[in-house]
């Protein structure tokens, strides 16, 4: 795939995330600087937050340690600019720190493992240490085309999406490897381990152009077969964050509609939330039943009862 038709899917897939200029953003506090400004709810959500946030593409709701954890693209969303960064949250939306960890690129998805943050980070699949915010490893992946979504299976093996290349990788033990690849994987985008199955989220084949929304399906890929089951039967929406509902559903979101979705046990999508484009990679928090909505084009996560 050229350079050119490379670009216009990032285009597609993260407009507006590249946030306002730098002489328009506000100060940003200190690495690791706690603040002392609570959330404040705007429109319908719980709560929202806008500080320190620039072009938000993850949440994470890591209940082991008590955090969220948000990925900020800070810059151009395919380039080696150093803009990128983690923010880390409170699980009632305070900032803790706005600037975690610095000096990534473009990261995107977020999962841990066992005190392990691990994010796609351009061609390079990144861990961190929780305890310290520090960058423990790095994993380059050659051939990666935009490495999208991570999801850590119980053996530590940590799945990554590369939308562009309709791919997933496995990376375990410091080592790539192509888990499965081509058009029948529907270019994914959101991944989620569930027991011995990876279900992903399509985002469908782009055209040409990629300026038509053609939409992708919930499937589940077997971890030793590799055999595809789907779980909705028709292409429904350009599927980013998937979550577990708790209840054999899922929880969804649409980057382009700007929609969050459910999706039954038996397969049928309903539309639950209307926001603007730009809604990407999200979290669900069952015990409260919300759903944590990165809105990179508003340079905003908020909380939305569920």
């Amino acid at each position: 795939m050229s350079r050119r038709l490379i670009l216009l899917l990032v285009i597609a897939v993260v407009a507006g995330c590249s946030g306002a200029p730098d002489n328009q953003k506000a100060e940003q506090p200190q690495i690791g600087a706690a603040t002392s400004q609570p959330p404040v709810a705007q429109d319908d959500a719980k709560w929202a937050v806008t500080e320190g946030i620039n072009a938000p593409e993850s949440v994470y709701v890591d209940t082991d340690d008590g955090f969220i954890f948000v990925s900020n693209i800070g810059g151009a969303p395919d380039q080696r600019d150093g803009n990128g960064y983690i923010s880390k949250l409170g699980t009632d939306g305070k900032v803790i720190a706005a600037q975690w960890v610095t000096g990534l690129n473009a990261p995107k998805g977020l999962r841990s493992y066992k005190g392990s943050l691990w994010t796609a980070d351009l061609d390079e699949v990144v861990s961190i240490d929780i305890a310290s915010g520090k960058v423990a490893s790095r994993v380059k992946i050659d051939g990666a085309k935009f490495l999208n979504d991570v999801a850590c299976g119980a053996d530590g093996t940590v799945y990554v999406s590369d939308t562009v290349g309709s791919r997933i990788y496995a990376v375990k033990n410091g080592k790539a490897s192509v888990f499965a690849e081509g058009d029948d994987i529907e270019y994914p985008n959101g991944l989620l381990v569930e027991g011995n199955k990876l279900t992903v989220a399509g985002w469908g084949k782009p055209e040409a152009d990629f300026t038509t929304k053609v939409p992708g399906r919930l499937f589940y890929l077997d971890l030793q077969t590799k055999k595809k089951t789907l779980i909705t039967p028709e292409p429904f929406g350009n599927i980013d964050g998937i979550e577990s509902d708790g209840q054999g559903g899922y929880v969804v979101s649409d980057y382009l509609a700007g929609k969050i979705m459910h999706v039954g046990a038996d397969g049928k999508s309903t539309d639950v939330k209307q926001l603007k484009q730009g809604t990407a990679d999200i979290a669900y928090m069952p015990a409260q039943k919300l759903v944590v909505v990165p809105q990179m084009s508003e340079n905003k996560i908020a909380a939305y009862t569920f």
